[in-house]
């Protein structure tokens, strides 16, 4: 019996979805590969392939010298990669919790933002600092962390989180090319999210070099509503504006990617043409990126608004125990409650 084609198809076995660890795993390799000054170093980093597998083996490719591990000194990490780049190399660091990288933030703030600036561009800092942050996994005390504010407020940082597996390809390999120092947040309850698209694609599509750096994405189109989010928060704002959408409200969702810089001409833009905004975050809402994004937007766009900026964040405390995080971060129920809050009477 002859086999036909279409049951050749169907038996032919699916290529492996990409997830989103694996994209940056992708992204690394490829890195490692296009420049010899790149090289790779962290807690567990090496031989492990890091606590979440980003960077599994790439160690035994490329060699001890160009992914290796530390002693875990996230001060002495952070000093050695300024060092390097102050040298002419491309560090990417790993920390391997987001409050893990406290004690590091010295070195961040005092030399790691300011030594461009320090030397009128004389001397670049190519460092990428890879924190995989927010909740979502049930992590205990120093495991789950919001600390997107404190590098926001650095002058002299860029700050990415991207949100889907082919934005953490692409601004992963942005980051590593960028002469500035990037803070590269990595949402932990999204490396196991998924994809069609192959490494080879994604590959195409940096050579085709159509930055992402700077430039929001709109997640979703709509007419009622201009949600803002970025990071961990994307597929639950995407949730509630599906659910929205049953009721009849049109929400928009934008997907930041970059918090510094910030795309205030696509958010604007945006909110113009809804009159009403919600900014959706993880992190606790005072003194926030939160906050940030709810002032410019209230400077930028006041004469469009049919009704205040609202915004659904943690709260203003310690990062909840797992048995309670459910209740502190961002749900699909509190972002429609703050749906329902707004302003509707025109």
């Amino acid at each position: 019996m002859t086999e036909t084609a279409e049951q050749a198809t169907a038996a032919a076995p699916r290529p492996k979805a990409l997830t989103f660890g694996g994209a940056l795993n992708g992204a690394l390799a490829h890195a490692l590969e296009d420049s010899r000054d790149v090289v790779i170093f962290g807690e567990d980093v090496g031989t492990l392939g890091g606590v979440f597998r980003v960077t599994d083996g790439l160690a035994a490719t490329y060699g001890p010298e160009r992914c290796f591990d530390t002693p875990l000194a996230e001060s002495g990490i952070m000093g050695t990669a300024v060092g390097m780049a102050m040298n002419g190399m491309r560090p990417v660091v790993e920390m391997q919790f987001d409050a893990f990288a406290y004690p590091a933030f010295e070195q961040v703030a005092s030399h790691l933002a300011k030594q461009r600036n320090r030397t009128r561009g004389r001397v670049s800092m190519p460092v990428t600092v890879r924190i995989p942050y927010g909740g979502g996994v049930g992590g205990v005390e120093h495991h789950c962390d919001s600390s997107e504010g404190y590098y926001s407020h650095t002058p002299g940082l860029k700050v990415f989180t991207p949100a889907t597996v082919e934005d953490a390809y692409l601004l992963l390999r942005e980051a590593i090319d960028s002469d500035d120092p990037v803070i590269f947040f990595e949402p932990k309850k999204l490396y196991w999210a998924k994809s069609e698209l192959t490494l080879e694609q994604l590959r195409a599509q940096y050579d085709q070099r159509r930055p992402r750096e700077g430039r929001a994405a709109v997640a979703r189109s709509g007419e009622d509503l201009t949600l803002i989010t970025y990071g961990p928060s994307l597929p639950t704002a995407l949730e509630a504006a599906e659910i929205a959408a049953e009721d009849g409200t049109s929400i928009e969702v934008i997907d930041l990617r970059t918090i510094v810089p910030l795309d205030d001409e696509t958010i604007c833009a945006s909110v113009e043409r809804t009159g009403r905004a919600l900014v959706v975050a993880e992190a606790q809402g005072f003194a926030s990126v939160a906050s940030e994004l709810v002032a410019r937007i209230q400077e930028r766009c006041f004469h469009s608004l049919s009704s205040p900026v609202l915004r659904v964040t943690g709260f203003d405390i310690p990062y909840a125990a797992p048995k309670l995080e459910k209740h502190h971060l961002p749900s699909v129920d509190r972002i429609l409650d703050a749906v329902d809050d707004l302003q509707w009477e025109d």
